[in-house]
């Protein structure tokens, strides 16, 4: 599992124990009802508030590293003509505006992942 998949992973499971008291005090405004009607009109309400918040958690481009992918590129290390990679931004990183976007083969692209992991970049 990828850095930021774990990081999404984590605040999914924040975000799952935040839900707790929210649907337990609706189970307790409801507790007149009969027990089933009153779970699923909680986790009918669960489900219209923790939807946008997972929807955020599993697509927001705020927690992934965002690349841009070339299909034919001279690798600027290598010189070695390929598929291009550049990352485009990540955390305390961003290359969004480069006037010259400096392309990298697979190989070379993975030496300058590991580069910017050991400056404290995270990737």
């Amino acid at each position: 599992m990828t850095r930021v998949n774990m990081k999404r992973y984590g605040l999914y499971l924040i975000r799952w124990q935040l839900s707790t008291p929210i649907l337990a005090g609706v189970l307790y405004v409801l507790s007149t009802m009969d027990k089933i009607s009153a779970t699923v009109i909680a986790n009918l309400i669960g489900g219209l508030i923790f939807y946008w918040v997972d929807m955020f958690i599993f697509t927001s481009e705020r927690l992934a590293v965002q690349w841009e992918v070339k299909d034919i590129v001279v690798c600027v290390d290598c010189g070695k003509e390929a598929r291009g990679y550049r990352i485009t931004k990540a955390k305390e990183y961003d290359r969004t505006r480069d006037a010259n976007p400096e392309f990298r083969c697979e190989t070379c692209s993975k030496k300058k992942t590991e580069e910017l992991r050991q400056r404290g970049i995270e990737i």
